[in-house]
C-alpha cells in the first residue's frame, strides 16, 4: 500500500530561468493598461519628472498600485515587481520611488488633482469597456456608500491622535461606489483624517460626497443614492443632498421623540421586513415614523422609516431598545416603494464594511509614512489599488468570481506561478495545467488583452 501520509522530500537551489511566481500580475497590468489609468498617470504627473530622469513617474505610481493589490503594504514592496521585468517591465529603485513620494507630498493639492483626474478618466473608460456589467447602466441609482474606519498607528506620525475606540491612529472617512449583489466595489474616495476626527462631522461628509462625485462619469452623477450610517444623519449634511437633487438613505439616532413616535404606532402599522434574498424575514417589522415627528428644519420631503426586530439569542440590548425589541432608523427622499424595499436597500449599506475590509487588506491596515500628506497619497494609491481590482474583475471575470475578494484573488489568481516561452518575436505565459484556476487566468487575460488599449 502507497504511503500518503508524508510530503515529497524536495530539494531547492536558486537557478529557475524563465520563471515568474506572480503571473497573475498580468491581469493588472492588462486593466490598468485598458481602462487607460497608466497612460493617464503618465499624463498627470509629468511635470514631476526631471528632465534625464529614467523612470516615468507616472509608471512609478502605477508599479506601487499594482502592488498593494498583490498584498503589499510597504513602498519597498515594489521589489516583486523588479524581480520579474518580464511581466512589469523596468521597475524603479527603493530610493526614486520614496524621493518621488516626498515630492508629491511637498505639492499635495495638486498631485492629488493630477491623479484623481487620472482615476476619473479610467473609471469612464472602464464603465464603457463593461456595458451592462457597469453601475448604472439598467438605469437604476447608484449608491455611494460613505462610512469611517479606524487606522491604528504605532508610532507618532504626524496627525496620529487618539480615537474614540481608545486606540491611537487615523479615522479617515471613505466613499465607495456598490457593483450590487454577487460583485465588487470601487473606493471612489479615502480620505485622510486625524484619530480624533469627529464621526458625524457634516463638512467632512460633504467633501467626501464631493469627492465621489467627482469619480463619477457626468453623464451619471445626478442617478446616485448616498448611503451613510448615523454620522451622516445630520441636518448640515442631508440639506447639501437635497440642495443638488442627490437622493440619500441615511441612518437616524434615536433622539426621545422618535422613541415616543415609536411607542406610540399601533401594532397595524408595522409590516414585515425583508431579509437579504427579498424575503419576508420572521422576527421583523418596518413602519414609517414621519407624520409623528416635527421635521422641522430638515429637508422638505424627507421621510423617516424604522425597523423593529427581535434581537438574535444573546445580543446584548441597548438603552434605546423598547419592549425586547432592537429599533433602527433612517432618513430617506424616495417617495415611492414598499417600506421593506426601502429599508433592505438602505440595510444592504453594510456591503461599505466589506469594502472597507478589502481595502485594509490592500494596504490600508498601516500607513507606513511619517507625514500626514505622504499617507494621503499613500490612500490614494489604496483607492487606485481597489479600483484596479474591481475594474479587473468586471472586465475580465465571469459569476461568482466578480465578489472574490483580495485575498481569494491573490491565492487562486494572483500567486499562480508560470513560465514565459518565447517563440519568434511573441512571449507566451505557460500556466501550470494542474493548477485549479489555470483556465480561469487564461480566460481572463485573454479577454482583457482582446480590448483596445485606453
Amino acid at each position: 500500500m502507497k504511503n500518503t501520509a508524508h510530503y515529497p522530500k524536495i530539494t531547492a537551489s536558486a537557478d529557475g530561468e524563465g520563471l515568474v511566481s506572480q503571473a497573475g500580475t498580468l491581469l493588472l497590468v492588462e486593466a490598468a493598461r485598458v481602462t487607460g489609468l497608466g497612460q493617464g498617470l503618465r499624463a498627470g504627473l509629468a511635470r514631476w519628472r526631471a528632465p534625464r530622469a529614467v523612470h516615468d513617474p507616472g509608471k512609478i505610481l502605477s508599479d506601487l498600485v499594482v502592488t498593494l493589490a498583490l498584498g503589499g503594504d510597504c513602498l519597498a514592496d515594489v521589489a516583486v515587481l523588479r524581480a520579474q521585468p518580464q511581466l512589469c517591465g523596468p521597475v524603479a529603485s527603493d530610493p526614486v520611488v520614496s524621493r518621488l513620494i516626498t515630492a508629491l507630498a511637498a505639492d499635495t493639492p495638486r498631485a492629488l488633482r493630477a491623479i484623481r483626474k487620472a482615476r476619473a478618466a479610467a473609471r469612464e473608460r472602464a464603465w464603457a469597456l463593461a456595458g451592462d456589467r457597469a453601475p448604472g447602466t439598467d438605469g437604476s441609482l447608484i449608491p455611494v456608500d460613505i462610512d469611517a474606519t479606524i487606522v491604528l498607528a504605532h508610532s507618532e506620525k504626524e496627525k496620529a491622535a487618539p480615537t474614540w475606540k481608545k486606540t491611537f491612529g487615523f479615522h479617515p472617512l471613505a466613499a465607495f461606489a456598490d457593483h450590487g449583489a454577487g460583485a465588487a466595489g470601487e473606493a471612489l474616495a479615502i480620505m485622510l483624517r486625524p484619530g480624533n476626527a469627529g464621526s458625524n462631522t457634516a463638512s467632512e461628509h460633504i467633501a467626501a460626497a464631493r469627492l465621489a462625485l467627482a469619480q463619477l462619469p457626468r453623464r451619471l452623477r445626478h442617478r446616485v443614492l448616498i448611503r451613510t450610517d448615523s454620522g451622516g444623519g445630520t441636518h448640515d449634511f442631508l440639506a447639501w443632498l437635497a440642495g443638488r437633487r442627490l437622493h440619500y438613505s441615511a441612518g437616524m439616532t434615536i433622539t426621545k421623540d422618535i422613541a415616543e413616535a415609536i411607542l406610540a404606532l399601533p401594532d397595524r402599522i408595522w409590516e414585515p421586513s425583508y431579509d437579504a434574498q427579498g424575503q419576508v424575514r420572521p422576527g421583523a417589522w418596518v413602519a414609517e415614523l414621519t407624520g409623528l415627528l416635527d421635521l422641522t428644519g430638515w429637508p422638505e420631503g424627507m421621510r423617516v422609516i424604522v425597523r423593529k426586530e427581535r434581537p438574535h439569542p444573546g445580543a446584548q440590548l441597548r438603552f434605546t431598545d423598547i419592549d425586547g425589541h432592537r429599533f433602527t432608523c433612517f432618513a430617506t427622499d424616495t417617495k415611492t416603494g414598499q417600506l421593506a424595499d426601502l429599508e433592505l436597500r438602505h440595510r444592504r449599506r453594510a456591503r461599505c464594511e466589506d469594502r472597507i475590509r478589502a481595502a485594509k487588506d490592500t494596504g490600508l491596515r498601516n500607513l507606513p509614512l511619517h507625514s500626514f500628506d505622504q499617507n494621503q497619497i499613500w490612500c490614494e494609491l489604496v483607492a487606485m489599488a481597489c479600483e484596479l481590482t474591481a475594474w479587473m474583475q468586471m472586465l475580465a471575470l465571469d459569476r461568482h468570481a466578480r465578489a472574490w475578494e483580495p485575498k481569494r484573488l491573490r491565492l487562486r489568481l494572483f500567486s499562480a506561478a508560470g513560465r514565459i516561452v518565447r517563440s519568434g518575436r511573441r512571449a507566451r505565459l505557460r500556466i501550470a495545467a494542474t493548477w485549479p484556476w489555470a483556465t480561469h487566468l487564461t480566460a481572463a487575460i485573454t479577454r482583457l488583452q482582446a480590448l483596445a488599449p485606453g
